[in-house]
């Protein structure tokens, strides 16, 4: 239980903190807007006012021969209130670069040669904001109202103080209002996280559930499309889970009751042996002989199973090599024959063409070998066994059809299940252990490949293998 609140734990917190990002961000960039719009409109807005105004100062200069003669107390008045209001320094320069005019009395009668006065001269104005040190600086030209000739240059210096006053009250009240909003953001973000993972806990308390046992019902959370795509694989991996747990009791149970057959027999032949006295040699050598058929099933048996435990095993087992198909069909038939011919069967082999393919020969021999001997067991007398192989470009098919019994079609379906027997009252007579079939289909799909079977009760069986000519990791 500990692992699923860890789980969901970890997503209410994720949901929250997306939560909160989705509301912070687009607060912390509107702020930024907010105060970097109001920055370049105030600052628009002086540098406008002040070009007005130095606009018509640069009229009264000329028209008070201030250029030539600059020592109006009206106009230097007005310079000094233009440079009160505005926190500002203003400098007159006339055509020949010279400073004839300095509010701050610093560089009167000096030359003025920057970049700015230059471009003004040339007849372009200026005007820059300079936001660390918090001024506005702008070139106004000094020309005739009437002769529009250029008489000199304004360079005015304003500051912007009181600006960026105003823009750290907003930022500070933005900062507020942002930690308002993230405190909100953040306390309903989390009401509404638990919320939206009230439907997970459904799912996560079953899966949680499973390490105490199997459930018995299937779970549905159909809240969300996420938790009901959820809880249909977590109900399809749950009848997997219950498919193979039955499947391992019942295999369990089936190697129990197989490998205890042969041990019974054995112990009552050895007890009916120890009971007698004076017991003929005839009777002796019938009870060992019984005894001996009984070790040698049970040795078959275990065979098989070290055999069906090595299918079990990884792909990457497999010792994959190149195999002409043809050539391992006709050694599997060849030492089959003899079997066949004790029941009166015939072994008939086709060949459609040459068929060299990547696979692990042994396996696949055993593969075959169970197929064929399958046919001839449940086979009548004097009927046929055909086995025929054919390949295209991807694949190549084995068939190994008879003539025989054929299999009801209640057991089509459970006949490469461990310990499956079709007819299990002859079972004992013809032989076998059950897991021959098991063995094969694991054989196959290591390959890659896949078996199916038809069959008609009375008419016979026909065994279809197809598996790749390339065999692909």
């Amino acid at each position: 239980m500990k692992d699923g609140w860890k789980f969901l734990r970890s997503l209410r917190f994720r949901i929250t903190l997306i939560l909160v990002i989705v509301g912070i961000v687009p607060s912390i960039i509107i702020e930024n807007g907010i105060v970097q719009s109001y920055e370049d409109r105030a600052v628009n807005l002086r540098t406008v006012t002040v070009k007005n105004q130095c606009d018509i100062l640069c009229n009264q200069l000329v028209r008070n021969g201030y250029m030539d003669n600059p020592s109006n107390e009206v106009i230097d008045g007005e310079f000094n209130l233009l440079t009160n209001i505005y926190g500002g320094r203003v400098l007159i320069i006339d055509r020949d670069f010279k400073v004839i005019k300095d509010t701050y009395e610093l560089d009167r009668q000096k030359y003025m040669v920057s970049q700015e006065v230059v471009n003004c001269f040339r007849g372009k104005e200026t005007s820059q904001y300079d936001n660390r040190n918090n001024y506005i600086e702008m070139t106004v030209r000094i020309q005739d109202p009437d002769t529009k000739n250029l008489r000199g240059v304004l360079l005015i210096s304003v500051s912007t103080i009181e600006i960026r006053s105003s823009i750290q009250i907003l930022e500070q009240r933005g900062l507020l209002l942002l930690a308002v909003i993230m405190l909100t953001v953040l306390i309903l973000g989390y009401v509404l996280s638990g919320y939206l993972v009230k439907p997970f806990q459904k799912v996560t308390h079953p899966i949680e559930d499973l390490t105490d046992g199997y459930l018995e019902e299937s779970i549905s959370v159909p809240d969300y499309l996420e938790t009901e795509l959820i809880t249909d694989a977590f109900n399809k991996m749950l009848g997997r889970v219950r498919a193979l747990d039955e499947s391992r009791q019942e295999f369990v149970s089936n190697v129990s009751h197989e490998l205890k057959t042969p041990l019974t027999s054995m112990k009552v032949l050895a007890d009916s042996l120890n009971g007698m006295e004076n017991v003929p040699n005839e009777l002796y050598q019938e009870f060992m002989q019984d005894i001996t058929e009984e070790i040698d099933r049970e040795n078959q048996i275990i065979t098989d199973l070290l055999s069906l435990v090595r299918m079990d095993k990884k792909a990457s087992d497999l010792n994959i090599e190149m195999v002409n198909i043809n050539d391992l069909l006709a050694l599997v038939v060849k030492r089959l024959k003899p079997i066949a011919a004790k029941q009166s069967v015939e072994l008939i082999q086709d060949s459609f063409r040459p068929v060299n393919a990547e696979i692990d020969q042994t396996k696949l021999t055993l593969a075959f070998s169970n197929l064929m001997e399958n046919a001839i067991k449940y086979n009548k007398e004097g009927g046929w066994v055909r086995i025929s192989l054919n390949a295209d470009h991807k694949y190549f098919y084995v068939t190994v059809a008879d003539s025989g019994f054929g299999i009801p079609e209640d057991s089509i379906n459970h006949i490469f299940e461990r310990f499956y027997r079709v007819d299990k009252s002859h079972s004992r007579e013809i032989g076998g252990t059950g897991l021959g079939l098991a063995i094969t289909r694991g054989a196959i799909v290591m390959h890659r490949g896949a078996i199916k079977v038809y069959s008609k009760e009375g008419e016979g069986t026909t065994f279809s293998v197809r598996i790749p000519l390339t065999y692909v990791v």
